[in-house]
């Protein structure tokens, strides 16, 4: 196939069957944002470069799809919905009830590597919490994943999620000495261990003022192995300790705890983020996170708005539709409902229309196929589409007014009698 029939490198066409993948996600996130009284906003995919800059991590200000538009304004393809988001409350933020709970569904740009589960546009589920101090919006926004997840059918021992607090970090870094001016640097070296070798990650963190002790003890931290552990360090004051002991508490009672996991490795690499972080990853170590992240409380005072708290979390659709198409072998792009009606010859016609207007009338999904068919070739067909039944009207059926009507995958029938 020639390049000419492709998409663009890094960007994905949605044929119905990867339309019925994509629709399942959504409605998943659809349906676990709405139980958890989170209500839509959506915002324009085209934003001003300044908004982004303002805004992004140290990464994705390179990863921009930029551009200027015909009166020289700079702009750019949304690389996340965040900035997007900050905007519009900075814009009504006098007049907005808090807190607010949002959430939108958004295509998302940035060009990067691709890697397995990363592509160079993705849609992206973006739940928010503007305006709640407390951990309550941190474990709203996990239940919200958890309950998504559930509804997509993935199993809790599938993934975990695991959570970490930067003010924690920040702690344990005032601790080694390592002052605060300092600790944006180590966040970041930190944050790409894993994605790099320990000297490419040292000349990094040497580059951004670090010195080869700050080195050495920021990495040391990554051998903290629990909560215990970092409390050991600190001490049983710790406000970022107390608080992560809060949230795993309350997740006792949203009856998550079991899929969530302390891991000091958790760090985001955005800058922005000023408390608890958290990363949901398969089990088997297979894919890419699933979601991130956490709360920032510092966003909307740095886009020229008043000081206010905010958690948010982002849960793309590229990882999780590989998960479950491992999970279920496929099932999810195959699962059928409604009906497709053929029929024989022209003199069939008009029975067939008669019983798809009957059925709509009802309120089902119908696929009236559009000319005759041969039975085998209507029924191969059949077996190849989303739907769940057939029904196949021929002569014989037109002269008894009535009609089979057969289950595709478990092969039974029941007969119904052909509208008048």
């Amino acid at each position: 196939m020639s390049e000419f029939h492709q998409p663009p490198k890094g960007m994905r066409d949605f044929y119905p069957e990867d339309m019925r993948v994509r629709s399942r996600i959504f409605d998943a996130w659809r349906k676990a944002a709405a139980a958890s009284g989170f209500e839509s906003y959506d915002a324009c995919v085209v934003e001003s470069l300044e908004t982004l800059q303002r805004k992004a991590g140290e990464e994705i200000v390179n990863q921009i799809y930029a551009f200027e538009d015909k009166s020289g304004r700079k702009l750019a393809l949304r690389p996340e919905i965040t900035p997007s988001l900050a905007r519009m409350i900075v814009a009504r933020q006098a007049q907005l009830p808090l807190p607010l709970k949002w959430c939108a569904i958004g295509q998302c740009f940035r060009y990067e590597r691709m890697t397995r589960g990363r592509k160079r546009e993705h849609y992206q589920w973006n739940l928010d919490i503007i305006g709640a101090e407390g951990v309550s919006a941190e474990a709203e926004v996990l239940y919200a994943a958890v309950a998504a997840l559930r509804a997509m059918g993935v199993p809790d021992e599938a993934y975990r999620i695991r959570l970490n607090n930067r003010a924690l970090l920040s702690e344990l870094l005032a601790k080694l000495g390592i002052p605060a001016q300092s600790h944006a640097a180590v966040f970041l070296g930190l944050d790409k261990r894993g994605k790099m070798s320990d000297d490419e990650l040292r000349t990094l963190m040497l580059g951004e003022g670090l010195d080869a002790t700050t080195c050495d003890l920021a990495f040391g931290l990554l051998d903290i192995k629990s909560l215990d552990d970092a409390e050991a360090m600190l001490g049983a004051e710790s406000p970022a300790a107390k608080t992560l002991r809060e949230l795993f508490a309350l997740l006792e009672l949203y009856g998550i705890r079991g899929q969530v996991a302390f891991d000091i490795s958790v760090i985001r690499g955005l800058s922005y983020y000023t408390g608890i972080v958290f990363e949901a990853f398969d089990t088997q170590g297979k894919f890419r996170a699933i979601f991130g992240g956490g709360r920032y409380d510092g966003l909307l005072s740095t886009m020229g708005g008043a000081p206010c708290t905010a958690v948010g979390l982002g849960f793309g659709d590229v990882v999780i539709a590989e998960l479950l198409g491992e999970l279920r072998g496929g099932a999810l792009a195959t699962e059928r409902a409604g009906l497709v009606i053929g029929y024989m010859t022209p003199d069939e016609r008009d029975a067939a229309t008669r019983l798809a207007m009957a059925k709509r009338a009802a309120g089902e999904t119908v696929s009236l196929q559009l000319s005759p068919q041969k039975p085998k070739a209507f029924f191969s067909a059949a077996a190849a589409s989303a739907f769940a039944e057939a029904a196949y009207i021929g002569p014989d059926d037109r002269a008894k007014a009535s009609v089979r009507i057969k289950h595709l995958d478990t092969r039974t029938e029941r007969e119904e009698p052909l509208p008048c």
